[in-house]
């Protein structure tokens, strides 16, 4: 079982030590990082890269997913990925998109934002912003309900799908429906209980977290650092409603929380759904029965926000 009663479903996964402790070796590594090619060969979704422009004009990618056979126009979930704003999207990361996009009868818009430390903040929540504007911008090209169209993310991008939130608030540009955030990053400064207690947890940690700011963040006096730590901003009202996920023993678990009942205290109608037994980034095991109930889980609430509107 380890140190942590971490549940047995999650072996190997609950045992992993992350060998990359640099930020700059984090973000070599994550560089090299490219969607599987199994993915353009799927037999229920059809997956197209395309080419848009992130931010001060760069070329970024996004993946669009959709399900043969969805009615149209549909639903869209703008995905952004989990990595410490290092890595690219993992395995594990594109084969939960495709189910979202099957099971929530929806198209999945997956953003591959540029990656700190080489792009540090405020490059990888503007790339994500970008990425759902094109969604709003081009929805009727895409066949997407305007409407309708939520934002994700889990963990690094649990912080961009929050930051994207504010931003279109900020700016005055169309809101996401929903926002679902699974074991979100929420604040760089870190004083919770579960940084100080979860140092050496598997998968990730505290130790990782404050190298993880290190090389996101590297001009602490940068405006608009809610869009890097999202608990920072001066308000929450006016946000969209909130799935809001956490691992049991995760560093991020307190800070999850923490922003679940901010956005309640401000107004928003939040779903927090407090996984036990479960380390940060435990839906890599995608076949164990906590995962699956968790997948569930988000997946009602989706449909919910998506068909009972």
């Amino acid at each position: 079982m380890g140190k942590y009663p971490i549940k047995r479903e999650f072996f190997p996964f609950s045992y992993f030590v992350s060998p990359v402790q640099s930020p700059k070796v984090a973000g070599w590594l994550g560089s090299m990082m490219r969607a599987p090619g199994w993915l353009f060969r799927d037999r229920e979704v059809a997956v197209r890269r395309e080419m848009i422009e992130g931010y001060e004009g760069a070329s970024i990618e996004v993946l669009v997913m959709e399900p043969y056979g969805l009615t149209v126009p549909a639903p869209c979930l703008v995905y952004y990925h989990g990595g410490g704003f290092f890595f690219g999207a993992a395995g594990y990361h594109y084969k939960l998109a495709r189910r979202y996009a099957l099971e929530g009868g929806c198209k999945v818009v997956f953003v591959q934002y540029r990656l700190a430390p080489k792009h540090p903040h405020p490059i990888p929540s503007e790339d994500c912003y970008a990425g759902l504007q094109w969604v709003f911008e081009n929805a009727q090209q895409l066949d997407i309900d305007p409407a309708r169209v939520a934002v994700a993310g889990d963990s690094a991008g649990g912080a961009l799908a929050a930051a994207v939130c504010q931003m279109a608030r900020d700016r005055g540009s169309s809101l996401p429906c929903a926002q679902l955030l699974i074991y979100p990053v929420t604040d760089r400064r870190m004083d919770y209980p579960s940084c100080r207690a979860y140092t050496d947890t598997p998968m990730w940690n505290a130790r990782l977290s404050k190298k993880m700011w290190q090389g996101y963040v590297q001009d602490p006096e940068a405006p608009h650092m809610a869009y890097a730590s999202p608990m920072e901003a001066d308000t929450l009202e006016g946000l969209p409603p909130a799935y809001v996920e956490t691992a049991e023993f995760d560093c991020l678990h307190d800070e999850g929380v923490a922003y679940a009942l901010a956005l309640q205290g401000a107004g928003v109608a939040v779903t927090l759904n407090e996984t036990e037994g479960t380390m940060h980034g435990f839906d890599i095991v995608t076949k164990a029965p906590t995962t699956q109930a968790a997948i569930a889980t988000r997946l009602a609430y989706l449909n919910k926000v998506f068909y009972e509107v």
